[in-house]
């Protein structure tokens, strides 16, 4: 369990409550408390439903919380309003999805440096940062080729020099493997883990993988909508 040293992530009693069909009420997390310290690999974990990828957009501020508090790096997600919260994650965070959210008419380096481009970074430094992220992903050659022309892992690394161009301190990943055969799916998260290594980026991870779970420093373990576990690797 982490120890709060560094932390960078932290949650205190966070709730979350959808309103669904006919009246009826979700309550998605049922106050959530969670520290995760700088440079950690975290997996989230649990059945379908049990309120891990609601627990990653409530911490990573795209969903507001009904309760409780949400602290990145010592400040509030609370506190910032909309514009704030967008300017932040965009500076401090970045974000691997399943089904890559890639652009099919841009090519891979566009699809990169877009973020930067919406968020006023001049085209020549988008450019560069761009070309620089696919390298460090592999994919210095496959610059000029659209999403149709890659195969999934590779289209997943596109998604990742993306998450990866504007260096956050966080990277929140869910189910980045989840689409994916088991050998590509060993090959992202190889990835991840080299770039944790060299980057000392903190990765949080949602994930149904117990494989993938086992290779990150810590293994959170949620059910209906609460953490009923929360485990550190040992050896490995």
């Amino acid at each position: 369990m982490s120890n709060g040293s560094d932390a960078i992530v932290v949650a205190r009693d966070v709730h979350k409550t959808y309103e669904s069909g006919r009246g009826i009420s979700v309550h998605a997390l049922r106050g959530v408390d969670l520290t995760v310290n700088r440079a950690e690999v975290v997996a989230i974990m649990g059945p379908s439903g049990c309120g891990k990828t609601t627990l990653l957009n409530c911490l990573s501020g795209i969903d507001d919380i009904d309760g409780g508090e949400v602290l990145i790096d010592g400040q509030s997600l609370v506190d910032m309003d909309d514009n704030s919260r967008t300017d932040h994650r965009a500076r401090e965070m970045g974000f691997v999805f399943q089904l890559y959210n890639l652009l099919p008419v841009l090519n891979s380096v566009e699809n990169v440096e877009l973020p930067m481009l919406v968020s006023g970074v001049n085209s020549g430094e988008a450019r560069r940062r761009s070309l620089e992220a696919l390298e460090m992903v592999g994919l210095s050659d496959w610059a000029a080729h659209k999403p149709n022309e890659l195969s999934g892992g590779q289209r997943q690394r596109i998604t990742i020099a993306r998450a990866l161009v504007n260096n956050p301190a966080i990277i929140w990943a869910d189910e980045p493997t989840g689409d994916l055969d088991s050998e590509t799916a060993q090959g992202i998260m190889d990835l991840m883990l080299d770039l944790n290594q060299r980057n000392h980026q903190t990765f949080i991870i949602v994930t149904h993988a117990q494989d993938i779970g086992d290779q990150c420093n810590r293994i959170v373990r949620m059910r209906d909508g609460l953490i009923v576990g929360d485990s550190a690797r040992t050896g490995g």
